[in-house]
């Protein structure tokens, strides 16, 4: 049995195309109530109950006339169908039963999530990718009239563009070229959302998920980069020394006091430390003289081990 996928386009909440018979809205209550008064106020001196049914009658459909549209709002009016205007913000009046009020448009920046699934990139690769746009409608009347969802019609907008984006990317681009990509796909997802009214301000790739065998595959090869790299400066350093050894061999070449005293440098380094041991060949120890100073040393070391163990 097959698993359906769930969408990758995460819409807007349809409060941003609200009815208007949704709203509370006290100034038509206001006016209800007004009505119902006059009307009570007729029957009471007419001392019939026609006035009080027909005030109310009359304060139900005046009640249809006030609206409220909010700051960030624009109500787009249809009369007998037909698209009459925009209203809005603060409080506009309808023509009751002829006028109505088709949809409310939130002009404030809309933020939608939307991804791609095991969508497969230029170089054969599936890849999941997350992002985020930021839109706002800039023309309300396009909004109402040119399409019929346009916070939908904009969320599958983005995810075709993504889908496309990535399909013309390799991963290595779509993991080091991100701010390329999201200026693309801007650009992309906003020549399609123009004709609608709506502009996108920007778009955020928030994730890129690779396959888990390819992410070990990149770690080993990562790894084998640096270790590389690592045996590279090694080799250089030995090439820098061998060159340093080369120039002091000819520095100690016509000097041998100095050769000696280099040796005598080293020795006396390897010796002063407490349980050293140094091998020095037989030859070395002859040509510069040192088994005089290799005994006085090592009597030296061996009194001053019995002082500390006394």
């Amino acid at each position: 049995m097959t698993k359906k996928k769930k969408t990758g386009v995460r819409t807007p909440s349809p409060k941003h195309v609200a009815q208007s018979n949704a709203r509370f809205n006290i100034v038509a209550v206001f006016v209800l109530l007004l009505s119902v008064a006059v009307g009570f106020s007729v029957s009471a001196a007419q001392k019939s109950p026609h006035g009080i049914v027909i005030g109310i009658v009359v304060g139900l459909i005046l009640m249809l006339s006030p609206r409220i549209a909010r700051q960030w709002e624009r109500a787009v009016v249809l009369r007998l169908g037909k698209y009459n205007g925009l209203r809005g913000p603060g409080l506009f009046w309808v023509v009751p039963l002829i006028d109505n009020v088709s949809s409310w448009i939130d002009q404030r920046v809309i933020t939608t999530n939307f991804n791609a699934e095991e969508t497969l990139t230029s170089d054969t690769v599936p890849v999941n990718v997350d992002a985020v746009l930021f839109w706002m409608v800039y023309d309300p009347e396009k909004a109402a009239l040119e399409v019929q969802d346009y916070a939908r019609a904009v969320s599958w907008a983005a995810q075709t563009a993504l889908r496309d984006i990535i399909g013309r990317t390799s991963l290595s681009d779509l993991l080091l070229g991100r701010e390329r990509i999201e200026s693309e796909l801007q650009k992309l997802i906003d020549e399609r959302c123009t004709p609608w009214g709506v502009t996108v301000q920007s778009v955020e790739m928030r994730d890129v998920i690779i396959p888990a065998a390819l992410q070990d595959a990149m770690s080993r090869e990562a790894q084998a980069a640096r270790e590389k790299a690592a045996r590279i400066i090694l080799g250089e350093a030995e090439v820098e020394i061998a060159h340093l050894f080369k120039n002091a061999a000819m520095s100690y070449q016509d000097n041998p006091t100095a050769l000696h005293l280099r040796a005598m440098n080293i020795l006396y380094e390897g010796l002063k430390e407490k349980g050293a041991l140094m091998l020095v060949p037989s030859t070395a120890v002859e040509s510069m003289g040192l088994g005089g100073l290799l005994g006085a040393a090592a009597a030296q070391q061996t009194k001053l081990s019995q002082g500390q163990g006394a």
